[in-house]
């Protein structure tokens, strides 16, 4: 079990650097949707036509990364969106049997299929180097790519959970308390 936990502490340090890169892009998403404010109202005012389709393809782009590479490190973190009108008022002890069950039975296929129906779409993208339909538009390709990363990373930190969880379960270890709560799917 303590090879399985040395596994789990790599894949936390992997997808909290992972995190952190996802937290330092959201500046950069503000200061491009602030850019693409300016010059367009700026443009509007001069009659000049000031900003472009890159800016605001950026700035989507910035924010699926965001998003998607975020995942991962809000699982770690327990900073997703549950329900927890049961699983609140659980034992630490539940909450481990909810965690691990949650992960094995729905996170972790969850995202398999993610990838398995996303990958013919992304890899016939490449196949065509798709780009942006609009003039000045980013390549289309490059941002797919982060769909099965994503959850490829997702993934990942499930099988971190399931060690933890079942470390804990069979007394060897005490994630729950270094924690305060139970992370849950």
């Amino acid at each position: 079990m303590q090879a399985l936990l040395r596994v789990s502490k790599g894949i936390d340090a992997l997808n909290e650097f992972i995190g952190r890169i996802a937290y330092w892009l959201v500046p950069l998403v503000v200061a491009v949707g602030v850019w693409n404010t300016m010059t367009r109202y700026i443009g509007r005012a001069t009659g000049q036509i000031l900003g472009s389709n890159f800016y605001i393809e950026a700035q989507w782009y910035l924010f699926t990364l965001i998003a998607f590479l975020g995942g991962a490190y809000n699982l770690l973190h327990n900073e997703h969106v549950r329900v927890d009108v049961l699983y609140g008022s659980w034992s630490p002890r539940q909450k481990a049997w909810a965690n691990l069950i949650g992960a094995l039975l729905i996170l972790i296929p969850f995202c398999v299929l993610i990838i398995y129906f996303s990958w013919p779409a992304i890899t016939n993208s490449w196949q065509i180097r798709e780009s942006s339909p609009d003039p000045g538009g980013l390549p289309r390709y490059p941002i797919k790519t982060i769909i099965p990363i994503a959850f490829g990373l997702l993934i990942a930190q499930g099988i971190s959970e399931i060690i933890k969880n079942a470390a804990f379960l069979s007394g060897q270890g005490s994630f729950m308390e270094e924690h305060n709560e139970s992370k849950a799917l």
